[in-house]
């Protein structure tokens, strides 16, 4: 046996290449021509390959190391037959850009079992595991690639040259889990910073100024992993809208003394909430939920509307329950009860379950519009802005109207864009003219 010193050949007039990929682990038999690491520079990969077969020591290189022509890689262990050759040029792939196709991301939810060729992600061997103990072996850009789509390199089968992954070969991944024909992997549990996403680097505060921690309620905590595992598993769209809330305005101002000596606090929310069971009752599919495999639509038939609520702990959603059998009055004062019960932190699970769609109504603070967060498994969400007085034209003057701001965030599964404006079109009509109910 004989020991030879693989040293880095001529690659060019680079210097100082990163090294993005050790192929090879000490111990490893390698062949002749076997890529043994990947460099990257600023226009190109280069694999770099064994100039005789052996067995691989003392790796001299670490990832993410600086290298150039003459650095020694490694040593490997040859026969003593086996004659040093010239180390061959190094193999240059060009990083061109890829195109992005329109796929979802392979967290979705689980398919069918796999069908061959393709084998399932438990029992697929990484590529190139048994040459040179590689888990994976592709270029930058198709790295890259895949973790715009959201998929995992390991679970995907490389065609290219020594089991390299292609850009067709992520495609061909997707393809067959959107088909059934591959189990997509399983996603991993919810986080603060949510599925699969790189977490935000940690940083010491302390050598910029004074500063205090406090810990997060457990309401907020909480609520923080749902709105993580909504906005990552719903595709959000959002409508922005107004309507013209002035007769509104003038009838609620009407309902003050009977309000009073009702004991409830009359507020525009449970006008809101009639002219949102209406417009649910045109356009049932907002008044749904997709099916847990996603392949079918949940239409209910009942109408109970999640109301978010501000504590001193975060915020929270009780859920009125019915609201399409019960009127203006009795609505004002199951509103005020639960609002009350939310601050004392008195709500039970079952307040806060069952909802059909949620509104969140930031009227009373101001802001002029947001988009509020889908809240799952609903598909859509209202929210509401803070109402002014504003000059509209009314054919022939301006004159002051009083305006309301509002937004509807829906799930784009379920809702397309068209059905998304005609919702809110038809909400607006509904506030305008309360007397559209009634049609």
């Amino acid at each position: 046996m004989a020991m030879q010193k693989f040293i880095l050949p001529d690659i060019g007039n680079h210097k100082d290449i990163p090294v993005i990929e050790i192929l090879v682990n000490e111990g490893d038999t390698v062949e002749k021509d076997q890529s043994l690491l990947t460099l990257e520079s600023d226009k190109a990969t280069m694999e770099i390959p064994a100039p005789f077969a052996g067995v691989v020591r003392n790796i001299q290189v670490k990832l993410e190391q600086k290298i150039n022509q003459g650095d020694l890689i490694c040593d490997i262990e040859t026969s003593a037959d086996a004659a040093p050759a010239a180390a061959p040029a190094a193999k240059v792939e060009t990083s061109a850009p890829t195109p992005v196709v329109a796929v979802a991301p392979a967290v979705a939810a689980a398919a069918p079992a796999a069908s061959a060729p393709l084998a399932s992600a438990a029992s697929e061997k990484p590529v190139n595991a048994p040459s040179s103990g590689a888990k994976y072996h592709a270029s930058p850009s198709v790295r890259a690639y895949a973790r715009q789509l959201g998929v995992e390199l390991q679970h995907v089968i490389g065609t290219g040259p020594k089991g390299r992954i292609q850009t067709s070969d992520i495609e061909t991944y997707i393809k067959a889990v959107m088909q059934g024909d591959k189990p997509a992997p399983k996603a991993p549990a919810v986080s603060a910073t949510g599925f699969g996403i790189p977490p935000v680097p940690v940083i010491d505060f302390a050598p910029f100024g004074e500063t205090e921690q406090i810990e997060l309620s457990r309401i907020k905590k909480i609520s923080g992993k749902h709105l993580s595992a909504c906005w990552l598993n719903i595709p959000h769209v959002t409508q922005f809208d107004e309507a013209d809330i002035t007769e509104l305005e003038d009838f609620r101002a009407s309902l003050k003394a009977r309000a009073e000596k009702a004991g409830v606090k009359m507020t525009p929310l449970p006008f809101v909430m009639k002219a949102v069971v209406q417009a649910l009752k045109e356009f049932p599919h907002f008044n749904a939920s997709l099916s847990p495999d996603g392949g079918s639509l949940v239409l209910k038939k009942y109408f109970n509307l999640g109301v978010a609520v501000d504590t001193p702990n975060g915020l929270v959603v009780p859920v009125v329950r019915n609201v399409d059998q019960k009127g203006l009055f009795e609505l004002a004062r199951e509103l005020g009860e639960l609002s009350q019960r939310a601050r004392d932190g008195k709500l039970s699970p079952t307040d806060m379950s069952g909802g059909c769609f949620s509104i969140s109504s930031l009227g009373g603070i101001g802001g002029t519009q947001f988009t509020p967060i889908v809240n799952a498994p609903e598909v859509a969400i209202l929210g509401l802005s803070k109402a002014k007085i504003t000059p509209v034209w009314n054919g022939t003057s301006f004159e002051p109207r009083l305006m309301l701001p509002f937004s509807v965030s829906y799930d784009h599964r379920v809702i397309d864009g068209a059905q998304g404006v005609r919702f809110s079109t038809r909400l607006s009509q509904l506030l305008r003219d309360l007397r559209e109910m009634l049609i």
